[in-house]
């Protein structure tokens, strides 16, 4: 069975069908970590294009119905499943008082072994990406989106603060910038990115970008 036919069985089917033995199907916080970490187990072991439903569903001891109803599809499941592993704090839990307090705050959220694991896993869904639309567009609503959001709350307090003039044109390329230097230190370092590296990449390119003073 296809994907898509077994998406349209599961949304059709009126009830919860009964579990094999040993399959559990309610899906309470822990147990949505707890199979979260198993799908980037996967994704770390097959890549997005040969991870399957039924792998996660053998994979968790879950029902592949209760999989589609919760989260509609693979694209939705590994984009919910990424943003869940990132521990960056929110806007809100950030608040230094300065913005390259905030900036540094936040990328101190992960520690280096962390980043590596991300970096490289966010390598081989960013050739995912490209050539699935639902992938994307997942990717966008629950990480890209919400990740802009809150910068612009960051960079929102600094020029409320009088530390970004309001009308600085990188203020809409913050994020550019942040994923350029996270993802260019594997391409042209060949290393992965760290927390040193990107404290020094915020300090010597994203708070000049945006007139403040590091010195």
């Amino acid at each position: 069975m296809t994907e898509a036919a077994a998406r349209g069985a599961a949304s059709a089917a009126p009830v919860e069908p009964v579990l094999a033995p040993g399959r559990r199907s309610r899906i309470t916080p822990e147990r949505e970590a707890e199979l979260y970490e198993a799908v980037l187990d996967l994704l770390r072991e097959v890549g997005y294009d040969a991870l399957t439903m039924d792998a996660v569903a053998a994979r968790t001891r879950s029902s592949k119905a209760t999989l589609y109803r919760q989260w509609g599809g693979k694209a939705e499941l590994v984009a919910k499943a990424v943003r869940h592993n990132k521990r960056g704090g929110t806007a809100d839990e950030v608040d230094t008082g300065s913005l390259k307090g905030d900036l540094h705050a936040l990328t101190l959220k992960s520690d280096d072994c962390e980043m590596a694991q991300n970096a490289s896993l966010m390598r081989a869904l960013a050739m995912a990406v490209h050539g699935n639309p639902d992938l994307l567009q997942a990717f966008r609503e629950h990480l890209i989106e919400p990740e802009m959001a809150e910068f612009r709350r960051v960079l929102q307090r600094a020029i409320d603060r009088g530390e970004v003039p309001a009308d600085n044109p990188a203020i809409d390329y913050v994020m550019h910038m942040m994923i350029g230097g996270f993802a260019a230190r594997t391409m042209i370092d060949d290393q992965p990115p760290t927390q040193s590296f990107l404290l020094s990449y915020i300090d010597a390119v994203v708070l000049p970008a945006l007139g403040v003073r590091t010195g």
